[in-house]
């Protein structure tokens, strides 16, 4: 292992903001506790995000960063200034972050060297890039690349994890009974919205209509899962299907619970966004419908994962709201996305 970590006492991790990226960064906490099981290990996190990877071992404490405000900025440099941690590992990419921890009293930064933070970092590898640009990559490796830079020993299988707690599972086990699903139930969710943007979104309507063949043609029932900020497209489909719907919102399923809630499922059809990397970490079969986003980047752990997509040529563009009529997402029927679950289930069994 590098010197350069070999004596750290307090270590402070800047975590993702996505929370799908939380979840494939998970390799990276595993890696750093394995390797420096003498540091105190600290996640700077969004707020609120911190129950994705609560219940874990990986970490000591965490630090909630809001530097998008003067106030957020100052009261995080405060809460950083006051543990006095010997460095800190950034998995966000961003000046600011890079800026806040060093402001924050830390002086051993590692991260990307790159969006003009240079002088900011103790070190920290390059991204790769060619004619196009940057190169995409699965971020689950993008990430484990500042620990290989950093020469630790890196976890053999590479999987994203999540723990449930017993509190968190005896939580899980009465939000499932009081959703009505007992354990011979055969459980389809369906995760119908996107924080990224209305670009990622398959239709309402589609996803309505693919709740009507899921229980019509499987007898499952069907749970549909929105976050905040999705009542909209979670209306949309409820008033739409013409079969009865678990509405996990109207059960308060929030980060922390829904850990427990999508592991319950049986398989899960979803956009491109946090609940897909819960399947994943949880070993839940997950149908991804793909539109803006390029799969490239999420091209890892793909063993009970099926894949949806039209090649178009604006796609992915990355855009979060479509300039055009979507048809990256409006060409994908939800027959198709029906005959791709019935072929995943059946890989599965």
């Amino acid at each position: 292992m590098t010197s350069s970590l070999t004596h750290v006492k307090t270590l402070v991790v800047r975590c993702p903001n996505w929370v799908g990226d939380i979840v494939m960064a998970t390799p990276v906490f595993e890696c750093l506790r394995a390797n420096l099981p003498q540091a105190k290990t600290i996640g700077l996190l969004k707020k609120g995000t911190e129950d994705i990877v609560r219940d874990s071992p990986w970490f000591d404490g965490f630090i909630e960063c809001d530097d998008r405000s003067w106030a957020g900025f100052r009261q995080t440099r405060r809460q950083l200034r006051e543990i006095r941690a010997d460095a800190a590992i950034l998995l966000t990419n961003s000046l600011r972050s890079a800026l806040i921890t060093r402001l924050g009293g830390i002086k051993r930064i590692y991260g990307y060297n790159r969006d003009g933070r240079g002088l900011l970092l103790a070190g920290g590898p390059t991204v790769q890039r060619n004619n196009q640009g940057i190169v995409p990559i699965p971020m689950v490796d993008y990430y484990l690349e500042i620990c290989r830079w950093l020469g630790l020993e890196i976890p053999d299988p590479i999987k994203p994890q999540l723990f449930i707690g017993d509190a968190l599972r005896q939580r899980g086990e009465a939000l499932l009974e009081s959703c009505g699903i007992d354990e011979t139930d055969f459980v389809i969710g369906l995760n119908a919205g996107a924080s990224f943007g209305s670009s990622k979104c398959w239709p309402p309507e589609y996803f309505a209509e693919l709740a009507e063949m899921c229980q019509g043609q499987l007898a499952t029932k069907v749970v549909l899962f929105t976050g905040p900020g999705e009542e909209e497209i979670r209306r949309a489909i409820l008033d739409r299907a013409k079969v009865d719907l678990i509405d996990a919102r109207a059960h308060g399923v929030d980060l922390e619970t829904l850990k427990p809630m999508i592991k319950r499922c049986n398989l899960l059809i979803t956009n491109d966004t946090g609940p897909r990397h819960y399947a994943v970490a949880l070993d839940v079969p997950v149908v991804v419908i793909f539109g803006s986003t390029d799969p490239a980047y999420t091209a890892a752990n793909l063993e009970k994962t099926l894949i949806v997509r039209k090649e178009l040529d604006c796609s992915p563009c990355h855009k979060k709201v479509c300039p055009k009529q979507h048809e990256c997402m409006r060409e994908i029927k939800p027959a198709e996305v029906f005959a791709a679950a019935e072929t995943l289930l059946s890989q599965c069994v």
